[in-house]
């Protein structure tokens, strides 16, 4: 990790700034190495797994409730993720996460028939819950991998990292499974999760700051509610909360974006392909847009505020459009949007919230957004079989928007009234070091051996 001096204290948003935060810090680089890999070898598996239960079933709910087999299991097990993040090896974790998925990816390949349908959704649903311990982890670990005016650019990495292998993933896995078959995608989603442990075995630096002994301890029940006594009483936490959870709720429109790919516009797995990598794409390029807004809670609030609303706004115009290849017009612009909004509170988590409690309030984030999503997709697939996919689209555009003004008015006394560092967390005075513990803060995140 790049050393930091006293004189050089700016925030580091530009865009050579960005990108040179990976050739500058090396454990970082190979955290985002083994995330980039391993989201390409999700949308491999996701367009595959999509085209495939739509052939064997025809069902618009069975479509649907393949995003949400993977989304209800992660939200059940993301207190479970959290809890582990802040008290065990985040890198440890992470690397057993991605050794089991690799184990359950061949699975699918057992899958040619309606009646084998529910072994897609058990394996998927089995995938999706040990990412619970994955991501918590990687979150949390981010603040302690890169020095704090870098953090910025790690968020714009970050948040473009899964736009991008949507983009490349998604446009690559239909292609995969259009021209060598779907079990290619498969074996290559494995493949994936592989090369991802082997990237994170080689980071000698550490995950989390130095845990003391009461930190380390206590059930899940305790940890749980410790983390979320600490979330209530801290204002700015409970609208970055919010925002993702809201966002959830017009998620649905992914689940018809097979839909109009393949029975509207009779595109097959590529045009499923096409519409995600545009949606990847938005979500590449909407971090960097709005990588400016990260100096103070009022720029970030705004922003997250515009972002959102931009979301509602491109899923509008889609059901418009007269073909897929101009579909993807509208689907670029909701996910500049929404790949804004996302890395924005992701950020505004990172640094509000300190390390003791960052695992588990990521956990909360993941399971409030997951819950919402499953909802919103499991309600867009039931819709979508009884009215138009059009319709489907409008009323959940229309919801995101609505949402979208509604936070923007409710946090408007944060933005005028908070900053980043307003509300000491609740544990501070408790834990205010003597003189000698602070001569050793430097040392919380230095490089060293795995223990």
């Amino acid at each position: 990790m790049a050393v930091t001096s006293a004189a050089d204290t700016r925030v580091r948003v530009g865009f050579r700034d960005t990108l040179s935060l990976l050739r500058r810090n090396r454990p970082f680089a190979r955290l985002y190495g083994a995330q980039l890999i391993s989201f390409m070898g999700d949308w491999f598996t996701t367009v595959a797994l999509l085209g495939l239960v739509s052939d064997l079933t025809g069902s618009a709910v069975l479509v649907s409730l393949v995003l949400v087999a993977h989304t209800i299991p992660f939200a059940l097990l993301a207190p479970i993720g959290g809890h582990l993040a802040d008290r065990f090896d985040r890198r440890r974790l992470m690397i057993v996460a991605d050794v089991a998925r690799a184990a359950l990816a061949p699975l699918y390949l057992l899958v040619d028939s309606s009646g084998q349908v529910w072994l897609a959704f058990a394996v998927m649903a089995s995938v999706g819950g040990i990412g619970a311990l994955f991501a918590p982890a990687a979150q949390a670990a981010v603040p302690n991998l890169v020095d704090p005016e870098d953090l910025p650019a790690a968020n714009v990495l970050v948040g473009s990292a899964w736009g991008a292998m949507l983009a490349v993933g998604g446009a690559l896995g239909g292609l995969v499974a259009a021209t060598l078959g779907r079990d290619a995608a498969f074996l290559g989603d494995a493949l994936t999760f592989i090369v991802s442990a082997l990237l994170l075995l080689g980071i000698r630096a550490r995950f989390s700051e130095p845990r003391d002994e009461e930190e380390s301890g206590g059930g899940l029940a305790r940890s749980v509610s410790e983390s979320l006594r600490y979330a209530r009483g801290e204002p700015r936490v409970l609208a970055l909360l919010a925002v993702k959870a809201g966002f959830g709720l017009s998620v649905g429109v992914l689940g018809l974006l097979p839909l109009f790919a393949l029975e509207v516009w009779h595109a097959g797995d590529r045009g499923t392909g096409i519409l995600f990598a545009a949606r990847g794409l938005g979500a590449v390029v909407g971090p960097f847009l709005v990588r400016r807004f990260t100096d103070s809670l009022r720029g970030l609030f705004l922003a997250i505020g515009v972002s959102f609303a931009v979301y509602g706004i491109g899923y509008g115009l889609f059901p418009f459009a007269p073909g897929i290849a101009l579909a993807t017009i509208p689907v670029f612009l909701a996910h500049l949007g929404g790949g804004a909004q996302w890395t924005l509170s992701t950020y505004g988590l990172q640094r509000i919230v300190p390390d003791r409690h960052r695992g588990r309030v990521f956990a909360l984030d993941y399971g409030l957004v997951t819950l919402t999503i499953a909802g919103s997709l499991t309600l867009a697939g039931w819709a979508a079989d009884h009215v138009s996919p059009t319709t489907v689209m409008l009323v959940l555009a229309g919801v995101s928007l609505a949402w979208s003004v509604a936070w923007t008015w409710l946090t408007t006394r944060l933005r005028r009234e908070g900053s980043f560092e307003a509300t000491p967390a609740p544990e501070a005075p408790a834990k205010e070091a003597p003189p000698a513990e602070e001569e050793t803060r430097p040392e919380a995140r230095p490089p060293l051996a795995s223990p």
